[in-house]
């Protein structure tokens, strides 16, 4: 007597809420379609050995990551990139500039969630066009000679872009996430975890110390193949204060997060955010809090090692509205500061490092 066989019906109760699965490309593809040159590669490598220093207090000067709050437009982040690029050539013996380049955004709510989720700002979600528009961007950079840094908020695209990543950034909303540490015990570069909202350092001192062990975990390979990660762990980690419920750039905050990372056994050192609460979220207050944190640093504190500042070619921000056109050079969404407002920032943060030096 023939048995048979029947298929089990789950719809029922399996993805009941998933309205649509698309197919996604995988990093191998994207890789092979936009390969590395020689040129990138050297760039990534020297450049996050040179972070990696100034991490480890091999070298006395200032890692400052800027560049707009989010990535929307290549053209207008070439421009800003090139502009960038002169100032980082000029000021290169006291700053090691790192563009920021931030193609994923989290959201307190809903909102645009960036460039690789939606890259035509239109609720299409063409994520395959986003992960390529974003590795074209940063060969684009690169080829300029300018390092890149960005914030890994998603736990797939890494596998897109992050060899072309110098430097990295776990956000204050995902610092407590264990796959985020663990993600970050297997990242090729340095990365910075951000204080908690709420102020929190000890959250961030955590983090460190969890990436720095070795992790085993869930992902997907290059070729797209579910696989698990073995991790050696990254001794390249340091903590953002970015501010809380008030701001933490002061020479007593700086004070205080260093007792927490001397008590955690780890190194005392950390960057400091001159944005998000830093600043109040008032764009224009990061050039008066750029220019205390540089009188600290002038004042001989070696204990900051980098700064961030938030900066695109035109100040403000601006709304997406359906309809609308977009103003060139503005961010659509944190406020910025303008290039011609970062330019005399970035050059007293450099003597802020030659008066330390001399010290």
């Amino acid at each position: 007597m023939k048995t048979e066989l029947t298929t089990h019906d789950t719809t029922r109760i399996d993805d009941t809420r998933i309205s649509a699965v698309r197919p996604l490309i995988t990093p191998a593809l994207l890789e092979e379609k936009l390969p590395v040159p020689d040129a990138a590669q050297a760039l990534v490598e020297a450049s996050r050995a040179a972070i990696s220093k100034v991490l480890h207090g091999q070298d006395d000067r200032l890692i400052v990551v800027v560049g707009p709050c989010s990535i929307h437009d290549h053209d207008q982040a070439m421009d800003y990139a090139r502009q960038l690029q002169v100032q980082a050539d000029t000021l290169k013996d006291d700053l090691l500039v790192v563009m920021r380049v931030y193609f994923e955004k989290p959201r307190t709510t809903v909102g645009w969630k960036g460039y690789i989720n939606d890259p035509h700002l239109d609720d299409s979600f063409a994520i395959n066009e986003g992960l390529e528009m974003a590795r074209r961007l940063l060969l684009d950079v690169l080829a300029l000679g300018l390092p890149v840094g960005t914030e890994f908020l998603d736990l797939l695209s890494p596998q897109f872009i992050s060899e072309l990543v110098s430097w990295g950034a776990i956000g204050a909303r995902t610092t407590e996430s264990q796959s985020h540490r663990q993600l970050a015990s297997g990242l090729s570069c340095p990365v910075g975890f951000k204080n908690g909202t709420d102020g929190g350092i000890k959250v961030a001192t955590d983090a460190i110390q969890a990436a720095q062990a070795p992790h085993a975990f869930m992902g997907m390979t290059k070729m797209g193949q579910a696989a698990i990660f073995e991790t050696r762990g990254n001794n390249d980690c340091h903590v953002i204060l970015r501010g809380g419920k008030a701001p933490n750039y002061s020479a007593a905050d700086v004070d205080a997060a260093c007792a927490l990372l001397k008590a955690a056994g780890l190194r005392e050192q950390v960057m400091i955010d001159v944005s998000h609460a830093n600043s109040s979220k008032q764009h224009a207050r990061q050039i008066v809090v750029s220019g205390e944190v540089a009188e600290q640093i002038a004042q001989g504190d070696q204990r900051i090692t980098g700064i961030m500042i938030e900066s695109h070619l035109q100040e403000g921000r601006q709304d997406i509205k359906p309809g609308t056109p977009l103003k060139p050079g503005v961010s659509v969404t944190d406020a910025c500061i303008s290039m011609e407002q970062t330019i005399p920032v970035l050059q007293q943060l450099a003597a802020a490092v030659k008066a330390r030096r001399a010290r």
